[in-house]
């Protein structure tokens, strides 16, 4: 196992400023960097789409750059191309890159299309269709309709539980005028975080930025509801589709990014399913041993942000193969809980972790991010050199701990997709562990190979 002395340090360098709209810019100046990469969020998101109009905030930010006051959108791309520039919006905000010698030009660029997007009809109703065509294609697609359904059965009702983009009935209803009037509510100075990462220097960005978006609304921050979601316990759903393979979903409410036991959970995520090749448990024994599926993972850390994320468990099998593969998730979370994972198993798991964390943030346009999230979820100014020691004091206890503090192995939603019913789904799924069996199962009491021919081993059931 790595000692303390060989835990890698990141640490990026930043300037804060506040400028008079309210915005807060960061600057992070790395010399000699190829690329300069700017990232501007703006606080509410698809939060903010009123009922029914689902998907505004979606193309509010997608279709940003289909023209300023100043250009048009072909005007902007002639600026941007010859510079190796580009930039794209979504729900969030907007952000770009360019050559580093050119970053003035994007900044001025990222300030137009902050305060002043036009939204052409034609433009807008060019982009509208090829949204509409991409929803109608996924509204037959099984994998895409059971992935809604599944965050539907954790989410009920929040908006985190819709898709971002919205349905065909919502975006149809959507016009030029809606997408000018939102962004006007609600891209407001003070809800802007901008990250700047590249061979800048952060006071001209300064001076530039502060100029440019002079004359922007500051407005207020939104206003932040306490979520109300449904409360764990079992939900089926299903999306009946007449193919041979079965998209499967399983898993719960889970943490916000900030929570303490993130560090924890992201070690215990990379023994349990998303360790890399077939080390991680559930690939292996659910992929490498029984064969049930190329493609399988399990991870409660990556959706986790501002908001809530998931506990997602996914596979995709034949449908003779559901229960058994209900019941290897279900095995494999409670094996965790109930024992010490191994000292190979933990050293695997933190010596990846560690020795990958420096290079996720050697591109600009990560680093960029990084910087607004770190002010928006409001991480301490040392968060990067401390969460890579936090990986390495992981311990088998702790693993063994947030395993039971935050999987839910006996309230879990389950989706499908496939030739198979609600009924179905719930008959397959292993019976709730008693009293005295939770956290006592292990992997050994799933059946070696099932047929691939005939139905897997009959298992009691519970709705």
């Amino acid at each position: 196992m790595r000692g303390q002395g060989t835990v890698p340090r990141l640490a990026i360098n930043r300037r804060r400023y506040e400028l008079a709209c309210g915005a807060v810019l960061l600057v992070s100046a790395r010399p000699g960097s190829p690329v300069t990469s700017i990232r501007a969020t703006v606080r509410g998101g698809s939060a903010l789409d009123p009922p029914g109009k689902e998907g505004l905030a979606y193309l509010t930010g997608s279709l940003i750059d289909q023209g300023t006051q100043r250009h048009t959108e072909a005007e902007l791309a002639n600026l941007l191309e010859p510079e190796g520039g580009d930039v794209a919006g979504d729900a969030g905000g907007v952000g770009g890159s360019i050559a580093s010698g050119s970053w003035k030009l994007l900044v001025e660029v990222i300030a137009e299309l902050l305060t002043s997007p036009t939204y052409p009809h034609e433009a807008v109703a060019r982009q509208k269709e090829r949204l509409l065509a991409r929803l109608l294609v996924e509204r037959d697609d099984p994998r895409s309709q059971v992935a809604k359904l599944f965050r539907k059965l954790v989410y009920g009702e929040h908006w985190l539980g819709r898709p971002t983009y919205g349905s065909i009935e919502s975006v149809a209803r959507l016009a030029p005028k809606d997408l000018r009037a939102h962004h006007r509510a609600h891209w407001l100075g003070k809800r802007c975080v901008i990250g700047v990462c590249g061979d800048v220097d952060p006071d001209e960005v300064h001076r530039l930025l502060a100029r440019k978006l002079a004359g922007w609304k500051v407005g207020a921050l939104p206003r932040r509801e306490p979520p109300r979601f449904p409360a764990l316990g079992r939900r089926f759903g299903t999306f009946p589709a007449d193919r041979q393979q079965v998209h499967l979903y399983l898993g719960h409410l889970g943490i916000e990014r900030g929570h303490p036991n993130y560090p924890a959970l992201v070690v215990m995520d990379h023994i349990l399913g998303t360790g890399p090749g077939f080390t991680n448990r559930i690939s292996r024994r659910l992929r490498d041993e029984l064969g049930l599926a190329y493609s399988v993972s399990a991870d409660i850390h990556s959706s986790a942000s501002l908001h809530r994320g998931t506990f997602t468990a996914y596979i995709g099998t034949s449908p003779e193969h559901v229960p058994t593969a209900l019941a290897g998730f279900l095995d494999e979370i409670r094996a965790i809980q109930a024992k010490k994972v191994t000292r190979h198993e933990l050293e695997l798991a933190k010596n990846y972790l560690l020795g990958s964390f420096v290079l996720g943030f050697e591109r600009a346009s990560r680093r960029a991010t990084y910087l607004v999230a770190a002010e928006i979820q409001a991480f301490p100014a040392d968060e990067l050199t401390r969460l890579p020691q936090k990986f390495a004091a992981v311990t088998a206890d702790d693993v063994r701990r947030v395993a039971r503090e935050h999987l839910f192995p006996d309230d879990c939603c389950v989706a499908a997709s496939g030739p198979l019913t609600r009924k179905a789904l719930a008959g397959a799924m292993p019976a709730r562990a008693s009293r005295s069996q939770r956290g006592m199962r292990s992997s050994s009491a799933i059946p070696k190979r099932p047929s691939r021919r005939g139905a897997s081993p009959t298992r009691k059931t519970s709705r």
